[in-house]
């Protein structure tokens, strides 16, 4: 019997590079899937072979409480249960100096990197809780343990994935929910390729090897560990 059989797998930001590594893994285990995005196209697209018998493929607006509450509201009504949540929506860009940030570049990093998990949550932490447990995986990013140059708003929107990651933790633990984090560096994804052209991939982090640690931290070998943020960085 594979790892996660029967175990009910959401994965947000699904369709992106890293998204859909992680759904390979997980599918490769025998998960059962809700594959999560902004857009039903693009999930199409980078589902096509998606099973409807295992799967369901949703689109939302995971910086809207409601939106996301209606689609979570699905996979529960499909599933019956959430056991994992894998919260890798999220997003890069650089931007202005920190006396320089506009209103547009701090909300668009907040609320794609930070609020998207406070819904996630609010709409996840509910079901496990009624069920018994659970496991919620946050992407923080390895840059955000210090400041850098025109990358105020996205580091800040980083830590606070990290913050919140331990908070949660520390409030739920007792309930058998690990909330925990992984901190990648630069992924190779064909975006960061397309940005950065001249760039050493082979010494990008791999999304594969970062699927590998995010089914650790889903795994029951990772019952003891609660509020953890652990580096993914290659060669970087």
């Amino acid at each position: 019997m594979s790892m996660f059989s029967d175990k009910i797998v959401v994965i947000t930001g699904a369709a992106g590079g890293l998204g859909q590594s992680i759904a390979a893994y997980f599918r490769n285990e025998g998960a059962k899937l809700a594959l999560v995005d902004y857009s039903e196209d693009l999930l199409n697209k980078s589902f096509p072979e998606s099973n409807e018998e295992n799967e369901i493929l949703l689109a939302c607006d995971l910086t809207k409480r409601e939106s996301t509450a209606e689609a979570f509201s699905k996979i529960v009504s499909r599933f019956g249960r959430i056991d994992v949540l894998a919260n890798i929506a999220g997003g890069f860009m650089m931007g202005e100096q920190v006396h320089e940030t506009s209103d547009k570049t701090w909300d668009f990093l907040f609320n794609l990197n930070t609020r998207s998990i406070v819904n996630t949550s609010a709409a996840t932490v509910p079901v496990m809780l009624k069920q018994g447990g659970g496991k919620i995986i946050n992407v923080s990013a390895a840059s955000s343990v210090k400041g850098g140059a025109q990358m105020g708003a996205y580091l800040a929107s980083k830590s606070a994935v990290s913050r919140l990651t331990e908070t949660m933790a520390d409030e739920l633990r007792a309930k058998k929910i690990n909330v925990n984090s992984i901190m990648p560096s630069i992924i190779d994804t064909p975006n960061n390729r397309n940005a950065m052209p001249d760039a050493d991939y082979s010494a990008w982090v791999k999304p594969e090897d970062l699927a590998n640690v995010v089914g650790f931290l889903a795994s029951d070998a990772s019952s003891a560990i609660h509020g953890a943020g652990i580096p993914v960085v290659g060669l970087v």
